[in-house]
């Protein structure tokens, strides 16, 4: 039986590349559910605009610590983008794709930001769900839509552990435009 969201764990490779992301920044949780990698970035004293559509997966996170997280209910499939003209230290996004909004995830991430995504791949309905191809991603998909960026990691495969699932993910960080010393990535 499938683990409900509300008790998964942080998923490894936002666990991983969450290093990227320092103390006080601002991070933006898209389609957050009840919010794992909400709870995972104020425990690392980030301030956290989570997102996402259903009203009873956020209602859980509005218990966190006051100034902490701002909880946003908004379909953001069928409405405007709520967040228009701001920008975050860092977007997080697992296991969500809606092609029309990538290009405005990559503009939401500042200056010295990261985006860190992962998310179902073409294959996928060879093993579960989701099987739909409007909701998996294209081989390469992921660094097309980060263009521009510069790519720290990047994988596009099979996961054999149980649940079983073709995924595809990438953390990329909008450099600087300083001529100061490249940043260093932790591998």
């Amino acid at each position: 039986m499938p683990q409900p969201h509300a008790t998964l764990a942080p998923s490894p490779w936002v666990q991983r590349w969450s290093a990227l992301v320092p103390s006080g920044a601002r991070v933006l949780d898209v389609a957050c559910g009840s919010g794992r990698h909400t709870r995972w970035f104020t425990a690392r004293g980030a301030k956290v605009t989570a997102i996402d559509r259903d009203a009873a997966a956020l209602a859980p996170l509005r218990s966190l610590p006051e100034g902490a997280v701002e909880v946003i209910e908004a379909d953001i499939e069928n409405a405007p983008w709520p967040l228009a003209d701001r920008r975050f230290d860092a977007v997080i996004v697992t296991n969500y794709l809606w092609r029309p909004l990538l290009p405005t995830l990559v503009a939401s991430i500042a200056e010295g930001g990261v985006l860190i995504y992962e998310t179902f791949a073409r294959g996928n309905a060879s093993v579960g769900k989701p099987s739909n191809p409007a909701f998996l991603l294209e081989p390469g998909e992921l660094l097309r839509a980060a263009a521009g960026l510069r790519v720290v990691a990047y994988e596009d495969g099979f996961i054999a552990a149980e649940p079983q699932r073709f995924v595809q993910r990438i953390a990329v960080v909008r450099e600087a435009g300083s001529q100061a010393a490249p940043a260093r990535y932790p591998l």
